[in-house]
């Protein structure tokens, strides 16, 4: 009898806990399915879209402005590191590619009718690939061979440059728990905040045309449910707890501060008319 009492003190405050936090850990499970199993979902690419819808419905100008954006034009100038209170991580808290980020924006813009992106990225690739076509060619005409010559390279009007300038941490924290009789639960929460900045720079002048700066937010969930209690005359000890978190990713929230400040780019040159549309 006394073994079923002990048991059945042990088992209610189990199960209470399992039910609080059974939805919340069953919603993550069937979130993170695909990455547990990704034999099953070989046909499935992960593809990440544009988030600001205006950015792609916005009007395509009658003339394609040509931009390029160098690999140290916008770059993560905050030198933040990954937090962690247990050990010591050498991992950059922000991708250390705004650039790629920023270039594919650039080229998915009124669904890829308003911009012309020319790379400046893999330009040594580019230039040694482009001298060995002029070489064999060369070694063609000599031979008096009908060859065709080299395509120029196409120049950009405007650049692109910037920088992510800043990554607040812990803006606003908070959350809510209680305890009564070794059963406990509470939720926290916390905000960053992530501040990119643009500019529009001609290259006949190096005049900075336009100069923008986009913060966007980055929330961060987290719930946890545990029981504590003293079992026989405080002889035997239990003990449990369960939790889950939710983090936003940091690239998401890059991509989208840099579609804000591209978006107020376009919005400014078309009232200073440096872009027109029918």
């Amino acid at each position: 009898m006394a073994q079923l009492r002990k048991l059945h003190y042990l088992l209610v405050p189990l199960l209470f806990s399992v039910l609080l936090s059974s939805c919340s850990t069953s919603s993550l499970l069937r979130d993170t399915h695909a990455h547990r199993f990704p034999s099953k979902n070989l046909d499935q690419a992960v593809i990440t879209p544009i988030y600001n819808q205006d950015l792609i419905e916005v009007q395509a100008p009658i003339k394609k402005p040509v931009v390029a954006v160098y690999p140290t034009a916008f770059t993560d100038q905050t030198g933040q590191r990954a937090s962690n209170s247990q050990f010591a991580m050498f991992s950059t808290a922000i991708t250390q590619q705004p650039n790629a980020l920023l270039i594919k924006i650039l080229k998915h813009t009124a669904n890829g009718n308003f911009f012309t992106v020319v790379d400046r990225v893999g330009l040594d690739n580019l230039t040694k690939e482009r001298q060995l076509i002029r070489s064999v060619r060369d070694q063609l005409a000599n031979k008096n061979e009908d060859v065709k010559p080299l395509m120029p390279l196409l120049f950009a009007g405007v650049l692109f440059d910037g920088a992510v300038i800043s990554l607040e941490k812990n803006l606003v924290s908070g959350g809510v728990g209680a305890r009564y009789l070794g059963l406990g639960s509470s939720t926290f929460y916390r905000a960053d905040t992530v501040t990119v900045s643009l500019r529009l720079i001609s290259v006949t002048t190096g005049e900075i045309l336009i100069e923008t700066t986009s913060s966007k937010t980055i929330y961060s969930y987290g719930s946890s449910t545990d029981i504590f209690k003293f079992i026989e005359a405080g002889t035997e000890l239990v003990e449990f707890e369960m939790g889950n978190a939710e983090n936003e990713s940091s690239t998401v929230a890059l991509q989208k501060a840099i579609e804000s400040a591209l978006l107020e780019i376009i919005v400014i040159g078309y009232d200073r008319s440096y872009w027109k549309y029918e």
